[in-house]
């Protein structure tokens, strides 16, 4: 796998053991061992990452896919990923390389060589805005996104985590002003459904969405609805008051769960439940709530919280912007859209 990067964020204990301080899991590792992640490992008392430069994935990908609908809307960004995760959702969508680590330990065979240049040569190249770190959990990829975020901020691209928000206040305050847009994984708010389906725990998720908000970082929340296990109302309601209380104007995503994984016994959810969440955020407070995985959906569109015109049509990943510079055209209301990337 070549030459090993030494681990950000760890502290060394007695014995060579280390403490992991990256994400909320905070892992001791014994020497030999590996974190919960699968990807970082002790080494005689110091912590390595295995997967930097090694690039499982690598996209151009419309920025509505990650899905940000109210930063940068129509532009591309380059997508990039190392296997590893520090959850194991029973219904994750990207399992063969989340999980990779977890189920076999060759870790060499799944990747290819993409240096932080590179990535954002290829960024460039492809006439993206962003960078996206995204389809398995940048968090346990951390010293690779940190680079590569490092430099493209210097070439005037912007950086996104696409996440489940598992990371420490440590991690982000290292980050800063390199991360310009988030979409994050709010899976539930049971702390018992993060215990038992993802492996982890709800209130450092929650830390890490206001912490994104008041660092200014872009911020919109998505929330896979899996039937009979996060999709009854008083779970809505509590995402959404939740969202209201950091920021009314955080884009809410209600995506459609099929089955998938660990899941495959569990149906789609019925459009109908996914229509119900959406009103139960607007009717929190919430400024702007979609349903995702439905393409040609009544709430695809991005309407004027004042007035309700259309302002950004959408059919899929394919939008029509109806916007005049930042602001309604009918009403002149300013809305809660970067649309430019000079923009924070």
């Amino acid at each position: 796998m070549g030459e090993l990067k030494e681990a950000m964020l760890y502290q060394k204990l007695d014995d060579a053991r280390v403490q992991c301080n990256l994400c909320a899991h905070r892992c001791k590792i014994s020497p030999g061992k590996r974190g919960v992640c699968g990807v970082r490992e002790n080494q005689d008392g110091t912590l390595f990452t295995l997967v930097y430069g090694k690039s499982i994935s690598a996209a151009v990908d419309p920025i509505e896919k990650k899905p940000l609908y109210h930063y940068l809307p129509g532009t591309s960004a380059f997508s990039i990923a190392t296997v590893g995760c520090n959850f194991r959702c029973a219904f994750c969508q990207n399992a063969d390389i989340s999980q990779a680590p977890r189920e076999n330990r060759d870790l060499g065979r799944w990747a290819r060589d993409l240096p932080p240049e590179q990535v954002v040569r290829l960024a460039e190249e492809y006439n993206c805005a962003s960078i996206a770190y995204t389809y398995t959990e940048p968090t346990v990829f951390f010293e690779y996104a940190y680079d590569t975020a490092v430099i493209a901020s210097e070439h005037g691209l912007k950086n996104i985590f696409v996440t489940n928000g598992y990371m420490t206040s440590e991690a982000l305050d290292t980050i800063g002003d390199n991360l310009h847009a988030a979409n994050v994984d709010l899976k539930s708010f049971s702390d018992e459904f993060y215990r038992k389906i993802c492996g982890g725990s709800l209130q450092p998720v929650l830390d890490s969405i206001r912490q994104m908000r008041e660092m200014g970082v872009w911020v919109e929340v998505t929330t896979l609805v899996i039937p009979g296990h996060n999709d009854s109302d008083d779970e809505f309601r509590g995402i959404a008051e939740f969202l209201v209380s950091v920021d009314p104007d955080m884009p809410w995503h209600l995506s459609r769960f099929v089955p998938h994984y660990k899941m495959q016994d569990v149906p789609s959810t019925p459009v109908s439940t996914l229509h119900r969440a959406v009103e139960i955020g607007y009717d929190a407070g919430l400024h702007y709530v979609y349903v995702g995985n439905v393409p040609g959906d009544q709430y695809e569109h991005t309407h004027c919280p004042r007035c309700g015109e259309i302002v950004i049509y959408r059919i899929g990943y394919n939008i029509r912007l109806n916007l005049k510079d930042n602001s309604c055209p009918k009403c002149g209301s300013r809305l809660a859209v970067v649309i430019s990337s000079s923009e924070k």
